[in-house]
């Protein structure tokens, strides 16, 4: 089958960052589904993954995090899917990955993908809309009767996209979310931003100490490490879910009994916890959400086909660290 993939780790430029292949086609057991791939995005975990170093792979290692396709076979112990169901997922990141025309994917992380979207608006949705969700409701223990105020610095990227949807939607809280540009701006605005801050700007300035209930850092958290403990209500809680390459002082915290958690989305996937089938069931209400009108795709940009030219054109617009909303390639 056709996939794009990589031997060595090299800068996006070199043609040999990511090449078109043909591999064997996966067969499914277990959990497993066999998808027939339509459409992929592009996300920061790609370019990190596939950031230049000297390892170099025996076998070609294919990327991808976020698809849309039909299911074409089902493993002997999925229950809840049938050859031709239309799904969406973000898979995990131990197994080989979505660019390809082919990928096996344990079916109690995939959700069945909304009937009113298309593969490629589909595809857009599944890593950043269950990193939001799990740092909302599950890390910061936001719930839908929460209130007071959340901070999203990066509002404007593919998770701040949809935690702002999420948030303004399903919560009471007031949502202020960052952005630079006139662009972002006006984007975060029409997602629902009640505020729209400058984090180019010193956010504390711009905010009041101690006001932000609840932060979620999707941009620099060493860089806003000081500025958040300073934002952080008394009992509020901070999330981030980029790492630093820095120990963070969490001595700022202590007196406001404030508490800081990571995020990471292949949490689940990695170690099998024993409550994986959650993100599944999470793309299943968010896809209602989606058919509901309530939460919509943050595709931005389309590359037609799949093949290792556009995956290293959507690579290298991730890299340069401007991208609105989500940037996917698909067959059509």
């Amino acid at each position: 089958m056709k996939a794009v993939g990589l031997y060595r780790y090299l800068p996006i430029e070199n043609e040999q960052a990511l090449q078109d292949l043909e591999i064997a086609k996966p067969s499914v057991s277990g959990y497993d589904l066999l998808v027939k791939v339509n459409a992929v995005s592009v996300n920061p975990v790609d370019t990190k993954v596939r950031a230049p170093k000297e390892k170099v792979e025996t076998s070609p290692r294919v990327l991808g995090w976020d698809a849309a396709g039909t299911v074409e076979a089902v493993g002997e112990q999925v229950t809840d899917f049938s050859v031709d169901d239309e799904v969406f997922y973000a898979g995990d990141i131990t197994r080989s990955g979505s660019n390809a025309e082919y990928q096996t994917v344990d079916s109690r992380i995939v959700g069945k993908k909304p009937n009113n979207l298309t593969f490629s608006e589909a595809a857009a949705l599944p890593l950043t809309s269950i990193t939001a969700w799990e740092s909302l409701f599950e890390r910061l223990g936001i719930s839908l009767q929460s209130v007071g105020n959340l901070l999203i610095i990066g509002g404007a990227g593919g998770v701040g996209s949809i935690a702002i949807q999420l948030a303004k939607k399903l919560t009471k809280l007031s949502v202020i979310a960052t952005a630079s540009r006139p662009e972002t701006i006006a984007w975060c605005q029409a997602l629902g931003a009640d505020k729209v801050v400058n984090h180019r700007h010193d956010l504390v300035e711009q905010l009041n100490e101690n006001s932000m209930n609840y932060i979620l850092c999707l941009n620099d958290t060493q860089g806003h490490w000081q500025a958040m403990t300073q934002l952080i209500a008394p009992q509020g809680m901070i999330c981030s879910i980029v790492e630093s390459d820095q120990p963070l002082d969490m001595g700022p915290l202590k007196s406001k009994s404030a508490g800081f958690i990571w995020e990471f989305m292949f949490t689940r996937s990695m170690y099998q916890t024993e409550d994986m089938a959650k993100q599944g069931e999470l793309l299943n209400e968010l896809s209602a959400l989606v058919e509901q009108g309530i939460i919509k795709s943050t595709i931005q940009e389309q590359l037609v086909p799949i093949n290792a030219e556009n995956l290293r054109k959507a690579h290298a617009l991730i890299e340069q660290g401007n991208t609105i909303g989500k940037v996917v390639v698909s067959n059509k």
